[in-house]
């Protein structure tokens, strides 16, 4: 892939950029999936490991935007189930990435009043990476300006399995009866339970698919591509597709305006 060469989200056909009058209201909750980490660093030949470093920076700033803009929620795709197919060396820098952000910046998010939550499987994690997870999670537990959600070893499809072996086990346990499974039910069992459904889903990198990112919530998300690469995000780059969001007609199946 060649190296994008701007920011500019896909907008809707309809869409009027002089035409303020018919601007929605901005989103409460920003989904990204940060993506391009490898391919910024080998446009440089640079290792892939600095790329990540770099994504880490731009999380700082996104995190900070989301802030400042009023957003209620930001999640964030950090590392995915599938990415265990990656090589080792490669795994090992993403995990020490999440070590150094934790750290480094545990302290400041507090004082900011963002409250962290790792959304994903404990399954395959080590002892260290889970009390980390668990310090970052309690320490924050009670703060409200912003909650990040990090999708850290989260695949859609495993939240969506992971919520129906629970279903099953209170059916099994008699605790509920199959009459009692509905849509409702199912999000209260998923790993995203405690956040509302994201209003917007921005990916970078030019790739246009959720590669299974918040299969079950993200279902009514409105999806902005940005041409660019995740180390290269700002906070102008969010304050694009938040215009784009607000631009689009949404019409959860209904009728439009």
């Amino acid at each position: 892939m060649s190296e994008p060469k701007s920011s500019t989200p896909v907008l809707p056909e309809t869409a009027t950029p002089g035409d303020v009058a018919t601007l929605r209201a901005p989103p409460r909750h920003v989904a990204i999936i940060m993506d391009g980490n490898g391919r910024w660093a080998k446009a440089r030949g640079l290792p892939r490991a600095l790329g990540h470093k770099e994504g880490v920076e731009a999380l700082r700033r996104a995190v900070e935007a989301s802030r400042d803009l009023g957003l209620t929620h930001l999640s964030v795709y950090a590392f995915s189930t599938e990415n265990w197919n990656r090589p080792p060396a490669e795994i090992d820098a993403l995990f020490d990435l999440l070590r150094v952000f934790v750290r480094r910046d545990l302290a400041r998010l507090h004082r900011d009043g963002v409250r962290i939550r790792i959304i994903g499987s404990r399954e395959g994690l080590g002892e260290d990476i889970l009390a980390l997870i668990d310090e970052a999670v309690e320490k924050t537990r009670e703060n409200t300006r912003l909650t990040l959600n990090i999708a850290f070893n989260y695949g859609g499809r495993a939240e969506i399995v992971s919520a129906m072996q629970a279903i099953a086990r209170d059916i099994e346990a008699g605790r509920i009866k199959a009459a009692d499974v509905n849509e409702a039910l199912v999000a209260r069992m998923l790993w995203t339970a405690d956040s509302p459904d994201p209003d917007l889903v921005i990916r970078t990198s030019g790739e246009l698919r959720l590669s299974n990112f918040l299969l079950w919530s993200g279902a009514y998300a409105e999806l902005v591509f940005m041409d660019l690469w995740w180390p290269d995000f700002t906070r102008e780059s969010l304050e694009k597709a938040i215009d784009a969001f607000r631009r689009r007609d949404r019409r959860f199946g209904g009728l439009g305006a």
